[in-house]
């Protein structure tokens, strides 16, 4: 059972983190043009965004039943992990959406091109914090500190 929950675990986070994190690295070029076609790519990357983000709750899903089956829910690079992916998560869900929806809003008459180019800069920097996150809980995954299986 262990095999499985954790084949299901990695496929859930490859299948549904690894679209999120191209996605959402790919938004910021394309919603700082304003051409009919980007636009339309824009919301393509956000559509993708929303819906893998949804899918990507099975990752901690089967990431507990994992590690409950395993009998390491309190290791240290299991609660860590855990932070780490809820801190990503509300990056995501409070920060990376919200500011790409914003984007994809036309801009009121007035509003500088300049606004607009900084706000997709810093989406793109909430971005890269959102996947340097990922890259982290990856390599505590792989690593696990403190692990006695000598892998």
């Amino acid at each position: 059972m262990t095999k499985l929950l954790l084949s299901v675990h990695v496929l859930a986070a490859i299948l549904a983190i690894g679209p999120v994190a191209v996605a959402a690295s790919l938004f910021p070029r394309h919603a700082r043009r304003t051409a009919d076609e980007e636009t339309g790519t824009a919301a393509f990357l956000h559509r993708t965004c929303r819906v893998y983000a949804v899918v990507g709750i099975a990752v901690p899903v089967f990431g507990f039943a994992t590690g409950a089956e395993l009998g390491v829910l309190t290791d240290a690079w299991l609660i860590a992990s855990v932070v780490l992916t809820a801190i990503a998560a509300a990056l995501l869900a409070l920060a990376i959406l919200p500011g790409q929806r914003r984007l994809l809003t036309p801009a009121p008459d007035g509003t500088a091109a300049a606004d607009r180019r900084a706000a997709a800069a810093r989406l793109a920097m909430l971005t890269g914090i959102f996947n340097l996150l990922w890259a982290i809980v990856v390599v505590l995954m792989i690593v696990r500190p403190g692990s006695t299986t000598g892998v």
